[in-house]
């Protein structure tokens, strides 16, 4: 078939869905239009997405495609010069794309933009990821929240209610091209295939993500407030990675957990699960007005603080030899699954930052590489909250204790046990502290300590106490 020209472009990037894709729409309902995917491998730099990411992307964009009738144009390199060599294909009328918010993207598009609109090419960009637009929440005085709750409870539910989701568009208007990459030419999948364990726990996709929120509301969402403190409970959504690729979008998941509004018992719970999408939204604020976030400190007097620097310590907790079980049992869950349950995320952020004193950054990166869910707002804003560096943080005398987190969050040790099965017959009394269980324990156990499972890394009481002292260095008492 002979292609038209003055098409729309529809430039997909971390909008991987059909329903509730307000560019999708408005790009099908002005006319013929032509769907791409670009991996953008020139300006992300060191942005570029982690192995476990890459993966997740490999199979969101084969879901998309499908969806799409195979009509999914994939692409590869600089997206300003692809769009401009598309333009003098196909003479592009409109662009059309959603929005992102980090900082590296937001100087991209901006050129993008000025670019086309200098050649009387409009184009069009919504918001497809967000429930409120960072710059309509600020403070009476305009200036930016730096505390979750008053940015939540004042700002984002005094403003506007978040939109109503779009269904499904019409596809009928999409076109296609012929092209030459496919979608393994853009190298997404991993050379070793150490993934195989995440393909069998996790459905990347529109559909999957759907199923997880139906999944989620039925089963988790009853008893969340409690019962997302313990890794065994269902009552995690694990929406966070459809929600980073967009293979849903935040209004979706905000209004199928608002039909559970009055239902007896479930305000409380309901509640704290929508804050959590505010804290979402919060992390891409503070990305959005502080873009230094995913590598500075947001509080400057955390630039002097003494951090050390060792490496053996840093690579024994990225593969859980701390000697700590929950804080290995979460790391495990990490390089098995790509996902950390979120308590576990603060024991071990907590751990590597003030009981090994290693800067929040090793943290950042290593879960980049590892996460399904990296996403640089959240990822930094995490760290930064567990340092005590960052806004609204946990104070810098807040320092988890690995051993009664395990006995508290864990008490049945289900979750510890089932990613170090090597201490499956441990004792509950010294799952948690096994150096110290009797040595007759031990060997009933299968434990040899030093040898198929580690000693401790540093003692917690001491290493606590030289957390204090060097916060306390750095003058910055957070209330």
């Amino acid at each position: 078939m002979a292609l038209a020209k003055n098409i729309n472009v529809m430039w997909f990037r971390q909008d991987l869905r059909l329903s509730d894709n307000p560019a999708l729409t408005n790009a099908l309902e002005d006319g013929k239009t032509l769907p791409i995917f670009i991996l953008d491998n020139v300006n992300s730099k060191e942005h570029i997405n982690g192995a476990a990411s890459k993966w997740w992307l490999h199979h969101s964009l084969t879901k998309l495609n499908k969806s799409l009738k195979n009509k999914l144009v994939f692409l590869r390199g600089n997206p300003i010069d692809i769009l401009d060599e598309i333009h003098k294909q196909f003479e592009i009328s409109n662009i059309f794309w959603s929005r992102c918010y980090e900082p590296w993207r937001i100087k991209r598009d901006k050129k993008i933009k000025k670019y086309f609109n200098d050649q009387n090419i409009n184009v069009n960009t919504f918001n497809g990821s967000l429930l409120w637009e960072p710059w309509n929440i600020a403070k009476k005085d305009g200036t930016p929240y730096k505390v979750f709750t008053p940015y939540y409870r004042k700002g984002c539910l005094n403003f506007d209610k978040p939109r109503m989701p779009l269904p499904a568009p019409n596809l009928s208007n999409l076109i296609s091209i012929d092209h030459d990459l496919k979608i393994e030419d853009l190298e997404l999948m991993p050379k070793h295939n150490w993934y195989k364990k995440m393909a069998s726990l996790w459905s990347p996709g529109e559909e999957g993500a759907l199923n997880k929120i139906e999944e989620f509301i039925s089963n988790g969402l009853n008893n969340y407030k409690e019962g997302r403190n313990f890794p065994s409970n269902k009552n995690v959504s694990q929406l966070s990675p459809h929600l980073h690729f967009g293979e849903v979008s935040p209004n979706q998941v905000w209004f199928r957990a608002k039909t559970k509004e009055g239902k007896l018992g479930i305000k409380k719970d309901l509640d704290h699960f929508l804050s959590e999408l505010g804290w979402r939204e919060f992390s891409f604020n503070l990305l959005y007005h502080f873009p230094f976030l995913p590598k500075e400190n947001l509080q400057k007097k955390f630039d002097n603080f003494p951090w050390d620097n060792d490496k053996d310590k840093l690579k024994k907790w990225q593969r859980g030899l701390t000697g700590y079980p929950i804080v290995d049992a979460g790391m495990q869950e990490l390089w098995q699954t790509g996902y950390m349950h979120n308590r576990l995320r603060m024991v071990v952020g907590s751990f590597l930052v003030k009981n090994l004193l290693l800067h929040w950054n090793h943290g950042e990166r290593w879960f980049w590489d590892c996460l399904i869910d990296a996403d640089l707002a959240s990822n930094s804003a995490g760290w930064q909250w567990i340092a005590g560096s960052g806004a609204d943080a946990a104070p810098y005398f807040r320092i988890f204790n690995p051993i009664t987190q395990g006995q508290k969050f864990d008490p049945d040790g289900n979750y510890t046990r089932k990613y170090l099965p090597v201490l499956r017959d441990m004792p509950d009394k010294f799952l948690f502290n096994p150096w110290e269980a009797p040595e007759d324990v031990l060997e009933s156990a299968g434990i040899k300590l030093g040898e198929n499972y580690p000693l401790p890394i540093v003692e917690i009481g001491s290493s606590r106490q030289k957390a204090l002292e060097a916060f306390a260095t750095t003058k910055t008492l957070i209330a």
